[in-house]
């Protein structure tokens, strides 16, 4: 299979070194020239432009920051379909698209119906784990889409992800990231509160986290807060903006479900307007 990848900042850099790392003919496009250092000298092809790049693909990953940047990959700068320059546009029918953003689940349904008519599928394959752990083939890879799609694009999904889990159809991988990242975001606020709390109990608060890392309390979210110092204004910059729009995107999505977010949302929400993203309807 010839993959072709587009996104190569710290995760789907990774993603994509492990593509090229197992043997599978691979091509790039990126925006940012700098971001395609890291593979000089290596086996990976570079092309011009999206539509170049789906036309020597295929299976093409996506992994770019929202929405937009999505549907400016797949469609041209215009997104309506018609300007030609996207990789649907290059990509022969029978192709694969494994869209790796963290997404509105209802985008990847309309992708997905207007890639169909070209003949080509596309997959939701957000991922969770960081680039480190993409360019070691352990990032957690969550896809929903055709099965046979699926089982067609396991061999590349594979090269950066373990496990790799099909949830269901399309949209499917993308509610489970949500979950997974409203999840990450509501123990990062029982963090700081713990800390807070220890604080206002005469208990060096930080001391108190180095001690719930090696106690039941422990959890990923509580490291993270750790390697911050416990800062939650330190922390902002890097993560608030973009749990901002994954816990609006789950929010959506369990309002159109009549789904209960339970503490999930108070804990969530308590930490965003610590960090300065307050919910704003």
């Amino acid at each position: 299979m010839r993959a072709g990848f587009v996104g190569l900042g710290s995760q789907g850099g990774g993603m994509a070194q492990a593509v090229v790392a197992a043997g599978f003919e691979t091509t790039l496009w990126a925006r940012r020239p700098e971001t395609l250092e890291p593979f000089a000298g290596t086996a990976a092809r570079v092309v011009a432009s999206k539509r170049a790049l789906g036309a020597a693909s295929d299976l093409v990953g996506i992994c770019v920051r929202d929405d937009a940047d999505v549907e400016a990959v797949l469609f041209g700068v215009t997104g309506d379909g018609e300007s030609g320059d996207g990789v649907l546009a290059g990509m022969a029918p029978g192709g694969i698209v494994a869209v790796h953003s963290t997404v509105s689940p209802d985008s990847c349904r309309r992708w997905a119906a207007l890639a169909a008519e070209r003949g080509i599928a596309l997959l939701d394959a957000p991922v969770s784990g960081g680039g480190a752990v993409a360019a070691d083939g352990h990032l957690l890879v969550m896809v929903g889409g055709d099965p046979g799609a699926f089982e067609r694009a396991r061999p590349v999904l594979s090269t950066y992800g373990d496990p790799v889990f099909h949830l269901g159809p399309v949209g499917a991988g993308q509610l489970t990231k949500l979950v997974n990242n409203i999840v990450f975001c509501a123990q990062l606020g029982t963090a700081h509160d713990a800390v807070v709390l220890a604080d206002g109990l005469g208990i060096d608060g930080r001391v108190l986290a180095d001690v719930l890392h090696h106690g039941s309390a422990d959890s990923f979210s509580l490291g993270v807060f750790r390697g911050f110092g416990c800062d939650a204004e330190r922390m902002a910059p890097l993560v608030a903006p973009l749990l901002r729009k994954d816990v609006d995107l789950v929010g959506a999505a369990a309002e159109g479900a009549a789904a209960d977010l339970g503490v999930l949302s108070v804990a969530a929400e308590r930490i965003l307007a610590r960090m300065g993203e307050p919910r704003t309807d």
